[in-house]
């Protein structure tokens, strides 16, 4: 294709979600088919320095993953991203800044019992990006009886702790829900993961 008029891409956005930092956008107006999209992004201590994205360079997909490419997660950056298409490239369009550190976004951690005779073992799995395995991620867990509206809490584990649990008392069926945490300027917290029950020390 020779030279058209190609339309920037709209509602650029830079989120935070599920532990990592992502930037979506719409194509532009009448964009053709076969439109593709190359992303950059820049960091407040580095302003005018637009640093490529290897794996978000000429994408047909309008979403890009940055989490990993972020040299610094306490630092704002935001992102920039055109269309291609032939020969033809729109404008480029920005995001707003934002920094993972305090914006990030958690998701719940999901919940892995292991039952033995008289205890439980409860650990929480986080969906993290690779890149963020070091920070520190904590996680709160309750434990309640079904129908029951008073819960045990056990909070502030780091991500790779087991919760140990004596069952002994315990008789009928039990829930666990857990929320991931993490300390950057305020506490953040994900909401409560799905509730999983088991029934303990059932007779018969």
């Amino acid at each position: 294709p020779g030279h058209v008029q190609l339309l920037p891409p709209q509602n650029v956005t830079l989120l935070s979600k599920d532990f990592a930092m992502i930037l979506t956008w719409a194509p532009g107006e009448g964009s053709p088919p076969g439109v593709t999209y190359t992303v950059r992004y820049e960091s407040q201590d580095r302003l005018d320095k637009w640093m490529k994205v290897p794996h978000c360079k000429n994408i047909p997909r309008t979403i890009c993953n940055l989490t990993c490419d972020l040299s610094n997660f306490y630092v704002k950056v935001r992102a920039r991203v055109k269309a291609v298409w032939g020969r033809s490239q729109s404008p480029w369009v920005k995001s707003q800044f934002k920094d993972y550190y305090s914006d990030v976004e958690l998701a719940p951690p999901v919940l892995n019992l292991n039952v033995k005779e008289n205890f439980i073992h409860v650990s929480a799995s986080f969906p993290l990006p690779t890149c963020v395995e070091n920070l520190t991620w904590k996680y709160d867990l309750n434990l309640w009886e079904a129908g029951s509206e008073d819960k045990k809490k056990y909070e502030g584990y780091f991500r790779k702790d087991t919760v140990t649990i004596n069952t002994t008392a315990l008789r009928g069926n039990y829930c666990f829900s857990a929320r991931a945490l993490y300390e950057s300027i305020e506490l953040k917290h994900s909401e409560f993961s799905q509730p999983v029950c088991v029934l303990l020390n059932h007779k018969g």
